[in-house]
């Protein structure tokens, strides 16, 4: 990847383009993400670096991150998410990323987990189509056959009810439409993985042109 940032979720809203046209846009809290480690192909046999997002209280530390924290010379973060970018060279230990990275017009992937839907039947988590709603049907929203008589059990891979959501969801090719770089809001066209305050990767499209 070119370029990336890590970002909190605010939730969607309208904003209006020149020629008066509403565009659907959900607001990113992106950054500023500090850099927290280098890795470099002598040390580690590649090369990437570290950012973190969001700063956290030392009294919420595992023993492990306060070394590393204390190791690397960096204020304490919540959030630590390892990126291979293609120029770790300009990068140093400490080094802010912020919104002005992206600009209007860019084209960007973004991830995250999305939002958790709990134990939900066939038809909603897989779009299954209904039986008959007469009273003598019996069948309304039911599985239907789970497989043939030989093997006598269902065999893996089976679409049935269970849980729905809470997967990590990446959706490309999504317009940056305005950088705030003041407040650190980017403004991306459309909708994107995750309840409000969740928190996403952004990240340079690597198929749109």
């Amino acid at each position: 990847m070119k370029k990336a940032i890590l970002g909190t979720k605010l939730g969607m809203l309208q904003i209006f383009d020149d020629a008066g046209r509403v565009i659907p846009v959900t607001v990113v809290k992106a950054g500023p993400c500090i850099v927290t480690q280098k890795k470099t192909k002598e040390n580690d046999g590649y090369e990437a670096i570290q950012v973190g997002f969001i700063p956290a209280k030392e009294k919420h530390l595992t023993n492990p991150l306060k070394g590393h924290f204390a190791k690397q010379g960096v204020s304490a973060m919540r959030h630590l998410r390892e990126l291979r970018l293609e120029d770790t060279a300009s990068y140093e230990l400490g080094n802010e990323i912020k919104a002005d990275v992206f600009a209007a017009g860019d084209l960007v992937d973004v991830s995250g987990v999305s939002k958790g839907k709990g134990f939900q039947g066939s038809i909603k988590r897989h779009g299954f189509s209904r039986g008959p709603m007469q009273h003598g049907s019996k069948y309304h929203r039911r599985n239907g056959s789970l497989g043939a008589k030989g093997p006598a059990r269902v065999l893996p891979g089976r679409k049935g009810p269970g849980r729905m959501g809470g997967d990590a969801v990446t959706i490309q090719g999504l317009h940056v439409v305005r950088v705030d770089a003041d407040k650190d809001l980017i403004l991306i066209k459309g909708a994107i993985p995750g309840a409000r305050k969740a928190v996403v990767l952004i990240q340079n499209s690597i198929k749109g042109k």
